[in-house]
This record gives structure tokens, sequence and C-alpha cells, in this order.
């Protein structure tokens, strides 16, 4: 596992993540509304990588380099990568795999047979990442691969052979102030066009709520989780809110990896927009 931490750092909530973006873990606390520290949970998030499955099973052609030039234009990007590893002094079993891809074989499928990254039980499929999320020789070797070219670099846990089989404009996560929440909720289009996602439970909302926003409790994120992507879609603005803003933090960071492209996070939670926006919203 110490091996995945350093591989991909992906960065939600105190905790690190493995290779696979998909999955973290976060603790959160409900908190009373003098203590805050009634009762805390520790929450395993490992949803099946809903965005992500179309390309698992992808049969790109490949053909085997040592390096090339990326994507033209400087915006910043994300790259969908699948790689295998194996060990730095086992070099027959390397170049045979190399044969094997310049012949036609998919890289895939040989990462579930030789890979010993964990990420072999997905065809080697590491997900969406951007720059800052692995080490420097793989982040160097894959940002700089040309699609679906089959790269080899070296990193301080064995040879990769790395495949980027699509790329995209990097997504967007950032707070929006409550103040700024207002305005936008003030207009009859934006609740018609822009998704709105509470994540506190029945009984929080049931206290205090705004217009517009689809109750998914986080508690209940098993059931809600693996359809995410059929129930919203990933290419709107989407919003996120809880209590106090932590929450949602987290599960606005979930869905970015799930490759919503615009997500925002109510900043304060709705308590911070009852304080300083609209007295007529109850606190809890």
């Amino acid at each position: 596992m110490s091996m995945l931490r350093s591989v991909c750092h992906l960065r939600v909530a105190t905790p690190k993540a493995c290779l696979r973006p998909s999955m973290f873990f976060f603790s959160f606390s409900h908190s009373h509304p003098l203590t805050h520290t009634s009762f805390s949970r520790t929450f395993r998030f490992h949803p099946p990588s809903l965005p992500l499955s179309p390309f698992a099973s992808m049969k790109a052609t490949a053909s085997y380099g040592t390096g090339g030039s990326g994507a033209e234009g400087g915006r910043p990007r994300e790259i969908l990568v699948q790689h295998l590893l194996v060990k730095e002094d086992d070099q027959k079993l390397l170049l045979d795999l190399q044969h094997r891809i310049s012949a036609g074989e998919d890289l895939s499928d040989l990462a579930v047979d030789y890979s010993m990254c964990p990420s072999k039980e997905e065809g080697g499929m590491l997900g969406w990442v951007r720059k800052g999320q692995m080490v420097p020789e793989f982040e160097e070797a894959a940002f700089s691969a040309p699609l679906n070219k089959v790269v080899r670099c070296k990193t301080k846990f064995g040879w990769h052979l790395l495949q980027v089989l699509s790329e995209r404009e990097e997504s967007i996560l950032q707070d929006i102030q409550p103040d700024e929440l207002h305005v936008k909720i003030q207009d009859p289009s934006f609740l018609e066009e822009a998704q709105l996602i509470d994540v506190r439970e029945p009984e929080e909302v049931a206290k205090a709520s705004l217009p517009g926003f689809t109750v998914l409790p986080l508690r209940q994120f098993g059931s809600w989780g693996p359809e995410i992507t059929t129930k919203f879609d990933p290419q709107k603005d989407t919003y996120v809110m809880c209590h106090h803003g932590m929450r949602s933090l987290q599960v606005a960071k979930w869905l970015q990896s799930q490759g919503f492209r615009k997500v925002y996070n109510l900043s304060g939670g709705i308590h911070a927009y009852a304080v300083q926006v609209d007295q007529s919203v109850p606190t809890y």
C-alpha cells in the first residue's frame, strides 16, 4: 500500500489514496451545535469507476515507443492512463511484454496477467489523472506520450509500460461563496440548468434547506454513488452543499474524480448561507 500512496498522491481530506482516483478514505464529524464533537465516522469510497468503465476494456491499437511530444497547446489537461508494472530486475519479462504489445496484444490484458500493481484487477486502468498526482518519472513519461502509444519508463517501483488512452481539459473544482450562490439561485434558468446536490442527512434537511437541491445523504452513498453518472450529467455545472462545507468538499472531490467537469462547493455550507445571506433559513 505504501507503494500505491507514493505512485499517485491524490489527496482527499487528510488520508492518501491509492493509484485509482475513484477510491479514497475520509472522515467527517457530525457536529453538535455547541461541541462539534458528538460523533465521527470514517467512510471508504470505493465505487465503480463509472465514467471510466467504457475504457477499461478498450482495445486500443498500440505501438511501442520511448516517449514523444504531447498534445499541442499549454492548457492544463488530464489524461486517461493504463499501465502495467514489473520488477526492475525482470528485464526478460519486460522485453517479452514489449514484443507482445508490438505484435498486437493489448496492454490491459497483459496487465491482468503480469502487472505487480493492484490496478491489474481493472486491466491496469489508473483513470483520469492530472499533474502532481504521480511520481515525477511516471508523470513525465505519461504527459509526453502520444495517444495510444505504449511508453516505457522506470521509477523506484520498477519498470512501467504505460498507455495514454485519451486526454481532456482539466476539470474545475472550486468554492463558491454564499452570496454568489444566492445571486444565482434568484435566476430561474440557473435552477433549471445547474445540478444542485445536498449531501446532508434527512434529519438535517428537515431543519433547513435551499430550493432546487437534490438530497443525497452521505451515509447512503452506497445506494446513490454507483448511479451518479446516470442521475447527473458530468458535463453540467454541479454545486454541492452540506452543513459547514466539509462533507460537501469531500464529495465534490469525488465527483471530480468521476469525471464531472465543473464542480462547486458551497463555502461554509448552508450555515454560512443562513448567517451571511438569508436569515430566513434556520441555523442548527
